[in-house]
């Protein structure tokens, strides 16, 4: 996977605003309240990390898989509103940083290959959701415990959230080419947001 030096400036932009505005909003919740303000960042750096950007390098590493172009670009409107929205009264988290820009190759993409680059993110979502909730049971209560179950809540709910069949979001690819693919992340996201 390839990597440009503005693409990692976007991506390192990204991260660290929308993990800055989760962790402004959540930082009263009574979860955080033995956590200073950047133990909780740190927290949302990870579960926000692992939840928005590995998403978003699945799509990329499968679009580059099938020899098309990709490359993730930060929504500067995005960051400033979620910057914004959580330090406002309002303390809302408006989660949109960026996106992973793909142009097909040569030869264009197949219906099972967009598939697959559609569902990559949600699959890897459901992943993380999975493996983090087996490290946070498996940990002592505590800083680590806290991280790991965040990030697995944070990971079901983009998949959950990602497969609302409305464009841009890849649920709406995803059902066009397979309803039944829909519904098999969908009842897995389900059962990941559940703690499985």
């Amino acid at each position: 996977m390839k990597f440009s030096k503005r693409e990692i400036k976007d991506i390192l932009i990204s991260t660290l605003v929308i993990g800055f505005s989760f962790a402004w909003v959540t930082r009263d919740n009574p979860t955080y309240l033995r956590f200073s303000f950047i133990e909780v960042f740190i927290i949302m750096l990870f579960a926000v990390g692992s939840a928005f950007i590995l998403h978003e390098l699945a799509h990329k590493l499968s679009a580059q898989n099938f020899g098309c172009y990709a490359e993730y670009k930060m929504w500067e409107t995005g960051l400033i509103l979620a910057f914004f929205m959580a330090v406002s009264p309002l303390k809302i988290v408006f989660a949109a940083p960026g996106a992973v820009y793909i142009a097909p190759g040569r030869f264009g993409l197949t219906k099972k290959q967009d598939l697959i680059i559609s569902s990559s993110g949600i699959v890897t979502n459901i992943a993380l959701a999975i493996i983090f909730s087996i490290i946070a049971k498996i940990l002592p209560f505590g800083f680590l415990s806290i991280a790991f179950s965040v990030a697995a809540m944070v990971n079901s709910w983009i998949a959950l959230f990602n497969l609302i069949p409305i464009p841009p979001l890849d649920g709406s690819k995803v059902i066009r080419w397979n309803f039944v693919v829909w519904l098999a992340l969908g009842a897995a996201a389900f059962l990941a947001w559940n703690g499985l």
